[in-house]
């Protein structure tokens, strides 16, 4: 499905779920550990952070392997 079809089908089951006060309690409930989910991912950073962490990695050492082969093997030393 696309970001507007799942956009759609949110809005057309919100107006179901809207008549009921309860069930919209559940529906808050569930979208705000949602969003706490979201808020949490250790793997988002920003560009800054991102560009920062490639700018350190390029000072710290460094392998370079002649083929795959050389590499395969020293990832499987590992």
């Amino acid at each position: 499905m696309t970001t507007a079809e799942l956009y759609a089908e949110t809005l057309r089951n919100m107006s179901i779920v809207a008549e009921d006060e309860s069930l919209m309690r559940r529906v808050a409930k569930y979208l705000r550990k949602v969003v706490a989910e979201k808020k949490a991912d250790p793997t988002e950073m920003t560009k800054e952070v991102f560009f920062q962490r490639i700018d350190n990695a390029k000072k710290g050492p460094s392998k370079s392997f002649a083929n795959i082969k050389e590499l395969d093997n020293y990832i499987r030393s590992l």
